[in-house]
């Protein structure tokens, strides 16, 4: 009896962290939300400053995905994927310095990305926009595709 007590309770555990770790639909949008208008702090990964890679790194952390500090070091993860099948949750890099990936934001849909802006800090851009699409170099997918179900799923 208390082994399927103690299994239980693991069981209801997980779907509650499960279920409140994505219980809105809209997770994803929501967690960037939050932070929009963040400004751009050089190596900042707090609410008070972001970069770029600092910016991914506080909403990733937030779904208990790792990854490493720089932009460089997370174009290194997960797989690559074509800029036409981008989904919610992609990471998306640039070369914006002329030598190697340099800024990385998030894919959230409708051809847009969220980023940290050195200039205008954490806000919603295009893909199409005429900067970055000449600056485009890869999206990597770090994170299960089941999972990526989770964070668009929409409350009905």
């Amino acid at each position: 009896m208390k082994k399927i007590f103690t299994s239980l309770l693991v069981s209801v555990m997980c779907f509650t962290f499960a279920s409140s770790a994505f219980a809105n639909g809209m997770e994803l949008k929501h967690a960037v939300d939050e932070v929009i208008g963040t400004p751009y702090k050089w190596g900042g990964t707090t609410v008070k400053g972001f970069d770029c890679s600092g910016f991914i790194l506080y909403i990733f952390n937030q779904y208990k995905v790792d990854l490493p500090r720089t932009s460089k070091s997370q174009a290194q993860e997960g797989t690559k994927v074509d800029q036409a099948d981008l989904q919610p949750g992609d990471l998306v890099f640039f070369n914006t310095n002329g030598r190697d990936i340099s800024h990385a934001g998030i894919f959230i849909g409708n051809g847009q990305f969220a980023h940290a802006s050195s200039s205008k800090g954490v806000r919603v851009s295009k893909l199409s926009d005429d900067y970055y699409e000449k600056r485009y170099v890869t999206a990597r997918r770090i994170i299960s595709e089941e999972v990526y179900v989770e964070m668009t799923k929409k409350e009905h």
